[in-house]
């Protein structure tokens, strides 16, 4: 028997399609509240983050050729 993985947005309970959607995590700075992640659909992720501000990418950059 196949079974298939079907992901519901936390916020709206919408049906997010395959390869899209998004995943957000809310770490506090109290660590014994622990970490929160929810699935949303792409447009609740824009929305929320455009109240947030963008992170840079860790890591070295890559060297030009």
């Amino acid at each position: 028997m196949a079974r298939k993985t079907v992901f519901v947005s936390d916020l709206s309970g919408d049906l997010i399609d395959e390869g899209k959607g998004a995943t957000i995590t809310i770490k506090f700075a109290d660590a014994r509240k622990g970490t929160i992640v929810l699935d949303v659909t792409d447009a609740e992720a824009d929305e929320l983050g455009r109240k947030g501000r963008k992170q840079a990418r860790r890591g070295r950059r890559p060297k030009s050729e």
